[in-house]
């Protein structure tokens, strides 16, 4: 199979994916419904709110949180040089829901230091100082820990650390800020609005983006730090600029959906096989592209049929991921 006919199997379905959540949900709609409603010749005022309203922006949401997590996930494999790394296993998302949890919880402690962050852009900065700080301390672990698998230890227990932080916030938090954190912490692509992807989409973008630009250099860094250095490749600041991705892509898409589990550590394995090389140019590409139909899948199988309900994202990818990750470690411990 050519590598263009698998971009164009890939792409015709993710278009199905978009066509087929535009017709899902407890409304139905016909194409020509969806169609009038686009392009602004339809007289049902109840069909335009509801494809501009809440079906695009969710559909806008999925495709850029799924590409987002899985770029992050193949950068942390790439840099750890390990199968199971990835955002959610190495305490990053849990650290990016720390800074949401301080955004969230403790607000009023942090007004009274003189410390005020709010709206959309709060969020994210929270989300991306929390995230940053626990990619940060891994980092300056690994120059001194070179073993692999202490370091993904340790990524848990950084998780674990942070997690009972965000437990005591909660445990010491009013009702209505407690309410509004657990229902964020499910996991949500439905609940972002247009003025919260005006956020989303450019800073996940121009993310994405660079992460193409670092292709060549991941390359020289899957083969090791020696190598990389032999090739001329400024191995720290490479380091520092996949630090600071993840920490935005990561981040960005937990302070808007909440910390969405086993996207960003399957999907990398599936552009593998899939593609069947080493070479992040196609890697990354065919990651975005698997990242977005995995969870637009995902969110399809969460919206209940005939009802407005929708079950929480993190049910759908850790029923379709965990499995997956199984199937990684045991794979990967028979061919030892």
């Amino acid at each position: 199979m050519s590598l263009l006919f698998k971009y164009l199997f890939l792409g015709g379905l993710l278009f199905s994916l978009m066509t087929l959540h535009l017709l899902w949900g407890s409304v139905s709609m016909t194409l020509p419904d969806i169609a009038a409603a686009l392009f602004g010749y339809s007289e049902q005022q109840q069909d335009v709110l509801i494809v501009w309203n809440f079906r695009l922006p969710k559909i806008l949401t999925t495709i850029i949180a799924g590409a987002s997590l899985s770029i992050s996930g193949l950068l942390m494999q790439t840099f750890f040089r390990n199968p199971v790394a990835g955002p959610f296993v190495l305490g990053i998302s849990s650290g990016a829901s720390l800074g949401v949890a301080v955004l969230l919880l403790a607000s009023g402690w942090l007004a009274s230091w003189g410390i005020s962050f709010s709206g959309a852009w709060g969020m994210v900065i929270m989300s991306m100082l929390g995230a940053g700080s626990v990619l940060g301390v891994l980092l300056l672990v690994s120059y001194r820990i070179k073993d692999i698998n202490t370091l993904l230890i340790l990524g848990l227990m950084f998780g674990s650390a942070t997690g009972a932080i965000v437990t005591l916030l909660q445990y010491f938090s009013n009702q209505q800020d407690l309410q509004q954190f657990v229902f964020w912490s499910m996991g949500s692509l439905t609940a972002v609005t247009w003025q919260e992807l005006a956020v989303l989409l450019p800073v996940c973008s121009l993310a994405i983006f660079l992460s193409f630009g670092l292709s060549k250099t991941l390359d020289s860094l899957l083969l090791g730090e020696a190598y990389a250095l032999s090739m001329g490749v400024p191995v720290k600041q490479a380091q520092r600029a996949i630090v600071g991705l993840t920490a935005v892509l990561a981040g960005s898409v937990t302070a808007f959906c909440g910390p969405i589990a086993f996207v960003g550590i399957a999907v990398p394995h599936l552009s593998r096989m899939l593609f069947r090389t080493h070479r992040h140019l196609i890697l990354l590409s065919g990651s975005a592209l698997l990242g977005m139909i995995t969870l637009l899948f995902c969110q399809l199988l969460a919206q209940l049929p005939g009802s407005s309900q929708i079950l929480p994202i993190n049910v759908m990818t850790s029923f379709m991921g965990a499995p997956m990750v199984v199937w990684i470690i045991l794979r990967k411990k028979s061919s030892i």
